[in-house]
């Protein structure tokens, strides 16, 4: 007992800190997950997607402003003016939610059926292979300068809410993609940032959801489950005003192929 709830305030802590970041959270925590545990990647993978719902607390509880804001606008929503100024977030949070279930379903049908396939040493290959894939697409991003929006459209919404649903398999990141794909649209980067966070509390919470209803609390005790839950979000909260703030100034796309080559690497001599 003692050992898994040690295991689960490490996963909380991983987590917690590492979803603010444009790197895999969810791939991440997985590796450390099946180090820790030696659990199969499919088990792992599923406790990385289940402790999810503890960030998307911390991000609502951070924005807690800005999600009061957007529910204020649902008064003055109508179809004509959905993306004009006043109800654009609103407008652009529900639709891309609405795009992220239509391929994120697909994705997570693929990702158990890959997972459960694979051994330890190819699945943290896998994972470093598509980390390394979303650092050179956050570099693209930074190379091209396009004038910027105000507001997001319903393109914004749907692209980015289509490439998050990807994010759900582990090593593509679901910050540093969307973020990337917010910056290619021409937003600013702290706007970005913050379309994509908020963004992130209803896939998150989805993707708890889907775990639970699917197989059940995986890997740990619900005791454990609900220690990583709660460390996650306490991590969380406390770190991402200072992890928001730092990638405003540090090239994260270098952190992603970094930890990917030494992903794919690592992966590799386990199979050897």
């Amino acid at each position: 007992m003692v050992e898994d709830a040690v295991v689960a305030a490490i996963v909380g802590v991983a987590q917690g800190i590492l979803e603010w970041l444009p790197v895999s959270s969810e791939g991440s925590v997985a590796i450390v997950v099946t180090a820790l545990t030696g659990a199969t990647p499919a088990i792992a993978t599923r406790l990385a997607l289940f402790v999810h719902a503890g960030t998307a607390l911390s991000a609502l509880a951070y924005y807690r402003g800005e999600v009061a804001t957007v529910l204020e606008s649902l008064r003055g929503w109508a179809p004509r003016t959905a993306f004009e100024s006043d109800t654009a977030d609103l407008s652009f949070l529900v639709l891309a939610t609405l795009a992220t279930g239509i391929t994120g379903l697909p994705a997570y049908l693929l990702l158990d059926a890959l997972v459960s396939e694979l051994t330890g040493g190819a699945f943290i290959a896998l994972v470093g292979g598509l980390l390394v894939l979303t650092g050179l697409l956050q570099r693209f991003a930074t190379w091209v300068s396009f004038d910027e929006r105000a507001t997001p459209d319903w393109v914004d919404a749907l692209l980015v809410g289509g490439l998050q649903g990807l994010a759900i398999l582990p090593g593509i990141s679901r910050s540093g993609t969307t973020v990337s794909a917010l910056l290619l649209r021409g937003h600013e980067g702290e706007s970005s940032l913050r379309l994509s966070f908020l963004l992130s509390i209803p896939a998150a919470l989805a993707a708890n959801a889907l775990v639970l209803v699917s197989d059940g609390v995986p890997a740990v005790s619900p005791t454990a489950a609900l220690i990583a839950l709660a460390v996650s979000a306490v991590v969380g909260y406390l770190t991402v005003d200072a992890l928001v703030r730092l990638v405003r100034r540090v090239p994260f796309w270098a952190v992603c192929v970094g930890f990917g080559g030494l992903a794919v690497v690592g992966g590799g001599l386990l199979l050897v």
